[in-house]
């Protein structure tokens, strides 16, 4: 250490013992036309498990509840939200920022989709430009007064997960899981990040937890028995919503008709969500 240090690392190009890393703040500007009560991550530690339909039907249900919501599709290279509420025009800009679609219930939607010429397009951006363009949907979108902004992300821990965390102020995440026993591992990977980020987890939702059958009313558990309960007693998480395999939900999402689900899984976490707006 210099004798005449005055504890400023910022000023000193030395390296001693006692030199403290610099610590970069790497939050984002929400757009200026924009206020958002609530940041709301929806996350997955692998691809394939329903994350894109748990974050519109979480929407759904805290529009139905009464709350100003929108959804921000993170999964650019896999966006799948417009096409769950049966969104087909392209967002529009002015000198101000860019305007989310709105849904057919007012839900505020924003996607890569919504910007291409052609749905069908592909996306082939390395980790840098993805990670970017999330973070414009956060500061170059007007998206009025919301209470809930959901954020669809990508399966795994990778660059734009870690932009998201690092640029957004997320309020809290609810993990989509599956029952399959390798998904305690997966599960542990995305509640260490959270930790790592410093970003609360609301709980666990198990998507095809099990398939009632319509002839006789039994539950039949087409991917194994559930894990949930114990994953959430051993990391001291709540289970919100164990969601069946049903046809009805695919063929909602394939329509367009999100918005029209008819059940009462995610009751419980409208009422979490709804208290941690208080």
């Amino acid at each position: 250490m210099s004798e005449n240090c005055d504890n400023n690392c910022g000023n000193c190009g030395e390296d001693c013992a006692d030199r403290k890393e610099e610590k970069h703040d790497f939050r984002a500007a929400l757009n200026e036309l924009s206020h958002v009560e609530k940041v709301i991550g929806i996350v997955s530690g692998k691809g394939g498990v329903g994350k894109s339909s748990v974050s519109a039907m979480l929407a759904v249900t805290m529009q139905r509840l009464g709350y100003r919501v929108g959804v921000l599709d993170a999964d650019v290279t896999g966006p799948s939200i417009p096409k769950a509420f049966g969104i087909r025009g392209k967002a529009e800009g002015s000198d101000l920022g860019l305007y989310p679609r709105q849904s057919k219930t007012g839900i505020a939607i924003m996607s890569v989709n919504l910007l291409l010429d052609n749905d069908t397009d592909p996306v082939i951006w390395r980790g840098p430009i993805l990670g970017n363009t999330v973070k414009q949907f956060w500061t170059d979108v007007i998206w009025g007064d919301l209470d809930f902004l959901f954020i669809d992300m990508p399966p795994g821990t990778g660059d734009v997960p870690l932009t998201v965390f690092q640029s957004i102020p997320v309020d809290g995440i609810v993990i989509v899981t599956s029952p399959q026993e390798l998904v305690s591992m997966i599960v542990s990977k995305a509640l260490k990040m959270a930790e790592m980020m410093k970003i609360p987890v609301l709980g666990l939702v198990e998507n095809m937890s099990y398939f009632r059958c319509p002839d006789n009313g039994k539950d039949y558990h087409i991917f194994g028995e559930s894990h949930v309960d114990e994953i959430a007693e051993k990391h001291s998480l709540k289970v919100l919503a164990k969601l069946p395999i049903d046809p009805k939900i695919s063929a909602a999402c394939d329509a367009g008709m999100i918005e029209l689900f008819d059940g009462s899984w995610f009751d419980a976490a409208g009422e979490l969500l709804a208290s941690i707006l208080k």
